[in-house]
């Protein structure tokens, strides 16, 4: 493995480990300055997200573990703060809930277009947008702008359910036997 393979990976590695400290930092602070570091950690995390696709397309080195642990990185660190969000009173929990089990549902497609045929489910536009509204509809909430934070949360929730039917509908097949 060259030294270019090993960065986009590390970075990744490094997203997984932020994820920690931005808990203890939402779980421990009472207040407004606490929670502006933790959202500052999530934004450097999210940002990790962007940089290590960017240079492992860049680079052409993909990777295995890239493969497994990027989107696993980023459903780890947005499922967390979705979660903190919910128990700081920041965001309302049926919310959470829907964006949560879209994100299973479409890793558990994902896991399944590959088992029966290979196939890798891509990110199309409705999921960048999905992706980038839910990261700043926490970081805005974490910075107790509620009301931003709050448009952009179910700007997030708009995209999270038009991408996640995108998806499904884009592999509809697998399921054309489903209630025959």
């Amino acid at each position: 493995m060259t030294k270019k393979e090993n960065i986009p990976n590390l970075l990744t590695v490094i997203r997984i480990l932020m994820i920690p400290v931005f808990l203890l930092l939402t779980s421990f602070s009472n207040s407004l300055g606490g929670h502006i570091v933790a959202a500052i950690i999530f934004a450097v995390a999210s940002f990790t997200d962007y940089l290590d696709g960017y240079l492992a397309r860049k680079w052409h080195v993909v990777t295995n573990f890239g493969k497994f642990a990027d989107p696993l990185a980023d459903k780890m660190l947005v499922m967390s703060a979705f979660i903190m969000l919910v128990g700081l009173d920041l965001a309302p929990a049926w919310v959470s809930a829907i964006i949560i089990c879209r994100e299973l549902a479409v890793t558990g497609l994902r896991l399944l277009l590959v088992e029966t045929g290979g196939q890798v489910l891509a990110a199309a536009m409705p999921g960048k947008i999905k992706t980038v509204t839910q990261m700043l509809a926490i970081i805005l909430l974490l910075c107790h702008l509620q009301v931003l934070g709050t448009i952009m949360l179910y700007i997030a929730l708009f995209f999270t359910l038009y991408s996640g039917y995108d998806y499904f509908k884009g592999a509809g097949f697998l399921f054309k036997d489903t209630f025959k």
